[in-house]
């Protein structure tokens, strides 16, 4: 799971001794650099809402203080496959983790929510670095040891170009923006993601990420990328079965 100081479908604060194994995110309240996670963890209030019921309709009231997360929260943390240039794979939060950064922000948490929010939220992570490696495929980053993820940042309010123009065609904007820098052999590469939700179609309604994952044209490796993947939908999709949607569908 998931796009993390911006907002993470997704603030740790960070503790890093050196550059080279510091988190993109700010976790300076969570762990050392090597329990890490790779997202941006104030967009949290945004990954909460889209699960929480709320009363008035409105969102969630601020609260006056900032309480402790509950004991009964568990403290374990997954690890993910997304790899580190260091050798070791970075580390999504704690259920606790999560709901302690969310309660500094006087965003409400509920710790009922934890238990849903943050294995979904990892899962929305898992597949951005999914479809980033289906860009990378084939691009020579297994003479390496592999692509690797050097930093991330989320940026929430920053509406790309495709964004803006979705909207003007009456889609719903996305609710986060994530840009993930990879290193593929020595030639770092940003990658833009911009995170849209909905609801499946069917009794159940259930919730639906959609995940806009592409090279930013800030490089000219990012802009062939770009054009070798138009040609191939527009041109070489003539004579094979279409895609399926990069879509990821949970439970409410």
């Amino acid at each position: 799971m998931a796009s993390a100081a911006d907002k993470c479908p997704v603030d740790h604060a960070a503790s890093a001794s050196s550059s080279n194994d510091k988190c993109p995110a700010d976790h300076t309240a969570l762990s050392a650099a090597q329990d890490q996670c790779p997202v941006d963890h104030s967009t949290r209030s945004t990954w909460t809402s889209l699960f929480r019921r709320k009363e008035d309709g409105h969102g969630a009231a601020e609260l006056p203080d900032t309480p402790a997360p509950p004991t009964s929260l568990p403290l374990e943390r997954e690890t993910s496959s997304i790899p580190r240039v260091d050798g070791s794979n970075w580390v999504y939060p704690s259920q606790a983790q999560f709901f302690a950064a969310m309660a500094r922000k006087n965003h409400d948490p509920r710790e009922s929510d934890m238990k849903v929010v943050v294995p979904i939220h990892n899962a929305v992570n898992e597949r951005a670095w999914q479809e980033i490696m289906k860009w990378e495929s084939g691009q020579g980053g297994e003479k390496c040891g592999g692509v690797k993820l050097v930093s991330f940042k989320g940026r929430p309010n920053d509406r790309t170009p495709r964004a803006r123009w979705y909207s003007l065609l009456g889609y719903s904007p996305p609710f986060d923006r994530h840009d993930w820098v990879v290193d593929r052999c020595g030639t770092r590469m940003r990658y833009v993601i911009d995170f849209y939700t909905g609801h499946g179609g069917g009794p159940s309604k259930n919730v639906s990420f959609f995940l806009d994952v592409r090279p930013a044209l800030d490089s000219w490796e990012g802009v062939r990328l770009r054009t070798e993947r138009f040609w191939q939908r527009w041109v070489g999709g003539l004579w094979r079965e279409p895609s399926r949607p990069n879509s990821l569908q949970t439970k409410p």
